[in-house]
């Protein structure tokens, strides 16, 4: 079974986020890495863009499709995992650690904490 992370905030579109003050890192959930397959290629949202909870956030491209992640917050995109271009498919290996994206967060979704995110993923 996919792991869930307790510190976490997740959107129902199995994104996370780990806000620390006004910014969130960003990725995707164990459970959604999984059901991707190895990942591939990560497209990363523009430095800069503003982004609305809930909206297309990037493209992650697996073995398997390419698939949008939305954001799970609402704000503007302040860095991303460079580290990803060499190897998305740090991902697949650590989906809490491989964040995608650092937003400045002007508002959050509608997210969840780890125990509810469980019970969608069951």
């Amino acid at each position: 079974m996919a792991s869930v992370k307790e510190n976490l905030l997740y959107a129902e579109t199995h994104e996370w986020a780990d806000i620390q003050g006004s910014k969130a890192k960003v990725g995707i959930s164990d459970y959604r890495q999984d059901g991707l397959g190895e990942i591939v290629y990560v497209e990363f949202p523009e430095v800069g863009a503003e982004v609305k909870a809930g909206e297309k956030l990037c493209e992650v491209e697996s073995i398997k499709a390419v698939t949008e992640i939305m954001s799970p917050v609402s704000g503007k995109v302040v860095a991303v995992n460079s580290a990803l271009e060499d190897a998305p498919n740090s991902i697949n290996e650590d989906a809490y650690g491989a964040w995608i994206c650092e937003i400045e967060v002007s508002g959050k979704g509608n997210l969840m904490d780890a125990a509810a995110y469980e019970k969608i993923c069951d």
